[in-house]
Parts: C-alpha cells; sequence; structure tokens
C-alpha cells in the first residue's frame, strides 16, 4: 500500500472510536502527520541517538536542543532517506533548536498559537516514540495552560515516549501548537509538557551555528526549588505526595495569587490530604480566578457528594454543562449519578 494510504488508513483507524468527540479534519491531519520526522545521529560509544522534530519550513526544522547533545553529525530522516543538517539555531534554555538542511520534499506544519487554547480542547501529538520509523499517534486534551515568555506551556494528556522529544503538538485543524519536551517518571499518572510554537520566533533571530552537539541546561533541568512552580507541583502530585503537593503550592498562591492554576493544585493537595474543608476553599479561589476552571467544579462535587450534598452536587452539574459537556459527563460518570446529578 502506498505510504500516504496506509497513513490514512491509520489515522481513520486510531481516530475512528473517538469521534465524535474527536472531530477531525481528516487531510489537516494528514499533513500534520507527515510535517514529523525523526532527527538521528551516531554518539560517541556508536550508538544510534534519535529523536523527533517538525518541518517548519522547506530548509528547517524544530526539535528539542536535548536531542542534539549526544551526536556530533545529526540527519534527518524519513523511511530509507536522510537529509543532511548544515547548522542549527539553539536556544538551549528554552530548549528548542531549529536545524538547516537541504529542501526537504516535506510540507511544512501550519503553525497555531498556543494562546488560543483552552482548557479541555482536544488535541493530538505525532511522534517517533521509542524511535519507530512511522510517527505514533497520542490523542488527549489540554490539561492546564501555564504562561511563559508570551506563550503557553501547554500541559496535557497526550502521551508520549522516548525518542518523541521534538515532535509536534497539534490543534483538531492539524496546527502546530507546541512541541512536546518532557514529562514526569511514571507510565500511568505521567505528567506531559509541551513548549509554545511561539518561541519560535525568536529562536528564528539567533545566530546560526554549526558545531555539535549542543551543550547548555534547559529550564526542566533547573535545581527543583528554582522550576516554575508548575514543575515544582508536578512530582509530588505524581507521585501522591500530597503534603508536599500542598507546601509547594501554598507557595504559588502567594506568590501568583491570581494564577488559577495554583489554588486548583493547593486544592488537590489539601483534598487528598482529607482537608476538605481547606480543599474546598482553594477550588473556590481557583474558580474566582477562571469561572472556567471546570476540574475545580468536578472536585467540588467530589466534596459534596462526600458530604451528602445533593443539592450541590446537582449545581454544579447544572454549570458544568453550560462550561464544558465532555467535563460535564465525566463529572456524573465520576460521581456515579448519571444524569441526575
Amino acid at each position: 500500500m502506498h505510504a500516504k494510504l496506509l497513513a490514512t488508513a491509520l489515522i481513520t483507524t486510531i481516530f475512528a472510536p473517538l469521534q465524535p468527540a474527536f472531530a477531525l479534519d481528516n487531510q489537516k491531519m494528514l499533513d500534520a502527520y507527515f510535517s514529523v520526522v525523526l532527527v538521528r545521529g551516531f554518539n560517541t560509544s556508536g550508538g544510534l541517538a534519535y529523536g523527533s522534530g517538525v518541518v517548519v519550513s522547506p530548509t528547517e526544522v524544530i526539535t528539542n536542543c536535548h536531542v542534539l547533545r549526544s551526536t556530533k553529525q545529526p540527519w534527518i530522516s524519513r523511511g530509507e532517506d536522510t537529509y543532511s543538517i548544515t547548522g542549527v539555531k539553539a536556544d538551549a534554555w528554552h530548549d528548542l533548536c531549529l536545524v538547516t538542511t537541504d529542501k526537504l520534499p516535506f510540507k511544512p506544519a501550519l503553525i497555531g498559537k498556543s494562546t488560543d487554547l483552552k482548557r479541555g480542547q482536544e488535541i493530538v501529538a505525532f511522534g517517533h516514540s521509542n524511535g519507530v520509523p512511522s510517527p505514533l499517534t497520542s490523542s488527549g486534551a489540554v490539561k492546564a495552560l501555564y504562561d511563559s515568555d508570551q506563550g503557553k506551556v501547554i500541559r496535557s494528556t497526550a502521551r508520549f515516549a522516548m525518542g518523541a522529544s521534538g515532535s509536534g503538538l497539534f490543534d483538531m485543524e492539524g496546527k502546530l501548537i507546541g512541541i512536546n519536551t518532557f514529562k514526569t517518571g511514571g507510565h500511568q499518572s505521567s505528567i506531559y509538557f509541551a513548549l509554545p510554537i511561539e518561541w519560535l520566533e525568536q529562536l528564528e533571530k539567533q545566530p546560526e551555528i554549526n558545531t555539535f552537539p549542543i551543550s547548555g541546561k534547559a529550564l526542566w533541568e533547573e535545581d527543583e526549588d528554582k522550576k516554575p512552580f508548575y514543575m515544582q507541583v508536578a512530582v509530588p502530585e505524581t507521585r501522591g505526595d500530597w503534603p508536599k503537593l500542598s507546601q509547594v503550592a501554598e507557595k504559588w498562591t502567594q506568590t501568583e495569587p491570581k494564577n488559577t492554576e495554583a489554588w486548583y493544585e493547593l486544592g488537590l493537595g489539601f483534598e487528598n490530604s482529607a482537608k476538605l474543608d481547606d480543599a474546598e476553599k482553594a477550588y473556590k479561589q481557583a474558580l474566582s480566578v477562571d469561572s472556567g476552571n471546570y476540574e475545580a467544579l468536578i472536585h467540588l462535587g467530589s466534596i459534596a457528594k462526600m458530604r451528602g450534598d445533593t443539592a450541590e452536587m446537582h449545581r454544579i452539574q447544572l454549570v458544568l454543562n453550560d462550561i464544558n459537556k465532555d467535563a460535564a459527563a465525566e463529572y456524573s460518570e465520576m460521581l456515579g449519578c448519571g444524569a441526575g446529578c
């Protein structure tokens, strides 16, 4: 079967069970799929280092700089075809590198905006997890958004594994909104982060060099207490270390009292530490900052159920119905009350 027909069949097979929840434009998603390439190179021990990248112009591919740390001679590949890398513009701190190649026979990705995203919005990741020759597809949703340098770092539920660093996160119109970069440990409870595509604009202004490997610490490799708060809460949340999560989130709320994510994380820490009154206050504060924070509403509903407050459970169901139908369905399923919540 022709490669493009095979990819079409693959994408249709993967996404068909998710419709209508995931409304797809198959042609645009197919174009996005084919904008993702492998970035490869031999490391000093003779092994093969690999990651992913996204074609953003006929001669340029964006990837993570940490993908280029282990090799002096990286290249781009698609199937059995390879393309030389002749230079790179690097922003090691933001962990984004823009490599220059010979002209590529691939259609560049459409560029979107992380700043246009909404909580709960459907997204999809295409990347070469585990170094597989064809990109793997991972669907998910936007979990949270964090303001950072004129863009929004994206926390999503679209999973990726080693080899997908530098891969693309796309909206359902096939527009590139982020570059999948780092995640917490574990598998079932991992938290996945993508860097905003807006950072490409500053990356393009960097001087081009032609020496590899790339060196320099990335923001997600900073000492734990110096990382942005959204990173500091990720590890204790993943590990279920609720006292630590509460401690970090409390500092976050003091530093950024108008950040809905800070209050939500504080509520999560308190709730799982059986401090329901404190959790309720934190979730309500999250909603006062952002009335669309439906996850805070869902947790308030859970607290109401524990208290036997059916009237509050029903009120929250009605609010969720207006905010996010999928969240409302999740809520009623979680509480086991169906449409009668």
